[in-house]
């Protein structure tokens, strides 16, 4: 099969992946509000605390904004300073897409996960648990560091791909959604 036609394939799935985890963990934003809804009627209204239920929201919390990093990414919603880049042709903003992803994302990424590899393999060792006796998976929430990492190298290679065939002509390019400052 001639690589023209896999690599569209394989970046729509890329993409599709990074959307079924985006979309799937946008829902915890919803439990994660009846949990904090509930925690607040019991604490002031019943005078009943719960270290669980508390940590609960800390975990889906951090699920949400660090399982949710690739598909922000996917639908360029991290921060950017775009003074020039709005003003740029398809391929101009393709090039600093490509590079920003090979120069910035790819060397961020590989660090960060490289650098706490030990710091999870340690809390896995000792199956760290709460110390304050809530949720028994310590080792689980500082296991979404690896998740994440993995998750941005994924939508990072779906990226490049995307930045590669508009510069060949073989994909448009995208637009700035973001509003015109005038």
């Amino acid at each position: 099969m001639p690589t023209a036609n896999r690599d569209p394939v394989l970046l729509a799935w890329l993409d599709g992946f990074t959307e079924v985890v985006g979309r799937s963990i946008a829902w915890l934003v919803i439990i994660m509000m009846a949990v904090q809804f509930a925690i607040v009627v019991m604490r002031y209204v019943f005078s009943i605390h719960s270290i669980v239920m508390q940590e609960s929201v800390m975990y889906m919390h951090a699920m949400v904004f660090m399982l949710g990093a690739a598909w922000t990414l996917r639908h360029d919603g991290h921060v950017r300073v775009d003074i020039f880049y709005r003003k740029l042709s398809a391929r101009g903003r393709a090039w600093i897409d490509l590079g920003g992803t090979l120069i910035l994302l790819f060397p961020v990424v590989l660090f960060i996960a490289w650098s706490s590899f030990g710091y999870v393999r340690s809390s896995w060792a000792i199956l760290e648990r709460s110390p304050d006796g809530g949720i028994p998976g310590v080792y689980l929430l500082k296991t979404l560091i690896l998740v994440m990492m993995a998750l941005l190298l994924v939508q990072g290679v779906a990226q490049v791909m995307r930045q590669i065939l508009i510069l060949r002509g073989k994909a448009p390019g995208n637009t700035p959604d973001h509003d015109e400052v005038v």
